[in-house]
C-alpha cells in the first residue's frame, strides 16, 4: 500500500479538516493516482461537501492504486492544529491500518491515528443547472452573512441582471443588503433568469468561516427554490472545495 501526500505548509489540510468537521464526524478520503478527493452529506441531508485536490497541488504525491482512508475528523483536525504555519506536512498511509501525520520544520514530529471502517455510502453529486452565478469577495460575503444573521436565521438571495440582494426576515425585523453590479465586492454577476431562494444561515456561516480561508473569493450559483452551490479555490493548481445547500421550502 502506497499513499504519500506532502505539502509545504499545513494550511490546506487545516482548512479541509475544519470544513469537513462542520458537517460530519467521519471522513472517507479517496486517494487515486490523479489526486485526493472527498464527498459527504451531513446526517440531515441538507448540505454536501465535495473536495477535489489534484496531485499537482502537492509538493510530493505518490499513490499506487485507489485507496479509501477513513478517519474520525475530530482526531485528524486535533493533530493538524499541532502543526506550525511553516511546517511541511506529510500524510502517509501505513500497511497496518494506520495513518501517519509527519510535521517537519527544524524538528520532526510524527503522529499516527487508526483508520476506521467507513459507515457512509457513496454520495452522488446533484445534477443541477443554475440560472444565477456570482463571484464575490470572500470577506464581503462573510460580512453579508454575519449582518443578516443579526436579524434572521435564514437568508434570502434575489438576483436580477443588475444586482443581487441578500435579505433576512424574522419577528424582530428585517435586513436587506443590495449589491449592485459595479460594487467592488461583486467581481461578476451572470443572471440567465431572475432567481430567488432561501437558505439556512448557520450552515453558510459555518462553511464560509471554515473554507473561506482557502480563497479570497467565492463562486455562488443558484436558481429559484433550488440548492445553492458555493465553490472555493484550494491553492492555484485546480483544487477546489464545493458546498451544496438545500433550500428552505417555506419562505416567510
Amino acid at each position: 500500500m502506497v499513499f504519500i501526500a506532502k505539502t509545504k505548509t499545513p494550511s490546506e489540510w487545516k482548512i479541509i479538516a475544519q470544513t469537513i468537521q462542520t458537517l460530519v464526524e467521519e471522513a472517507s478520503f479517496e486517494g487515486t493516482t490523479e489526486g485526493l478527493s472527498f464527498r459527504a452529506m451531513d446526517p440531515s441531508h441538507v448540505a454536501l461537501i465535495d473536495l477535489n485536490w489534484p496531485n499537482a497541488g502537492f509538493e510530493k504525491y505518490d499513490c499506487d492504486k485507489q485507496h479509501k482512508l477513513t478517519v474520525r475528523v475530530e482526531e485528524f483536525a486535533k493533530l493538524l492544529r499541532r502543526a506550525n504555519p511553516k511546517d511541511a506536512v506529510t500524510i502517509q498511509a501505513e500497511d497496518d491500518d494506520m495513518l501517519a501525520l509527519k510535521f517537519q520544520n527544524g524538528y520532526k514530529r510524527e503522529f499516527k491515528i487508526h483508520l476506521i471502517e467507513s459507515t457512509y455510502s457513496p454520495t452522488p453529486l446533484p445534477k443541477l443547472s443554475f440560472n444565477s452565478k456570482m463571484v464575490l469577495k470572500e470577506s464581503a460575503f462573510e460580512d453579508i452573512l454575519s449582518d443578516v444573521s443579526t436579524i434572521s436565521d435564514h437568508i434570502i438571495l434575489e438576483s436580477s441582471k443588475e444586482k443581487v440582494t441578500f435579505m433576512g426576515k424574522s419577528d424582530s425585523g428585517s435586513a436587506s443588503i443590495p449589491i449592485e453590479k459595479n460594487n467592488d465586492a461583486l467581481e461578476s454577476l451572470e443572471v440567465k433568469e431572475e432567481s430567488k431562494a432561501t437558505y439556512s444561515l448557520q450552515y453558510l456561516l459555518n462553511i464560509v468561516k471554515a473554507a473561506g480561508a482557502a480563497s479570497e473569493k467565492v463562486t455562488c450559483e443558484y436558481s429559484n427554490k433550488m440548492p445553492l452551490k458555493l465553490e472555493f479555490a484550494l491553492g492555484d493548481t485546480g483544487g477546489r472545495i464545493s458546498f451544496y445547500l438545500a433550500p428552505r421550502i417555506e419562505e416567510r
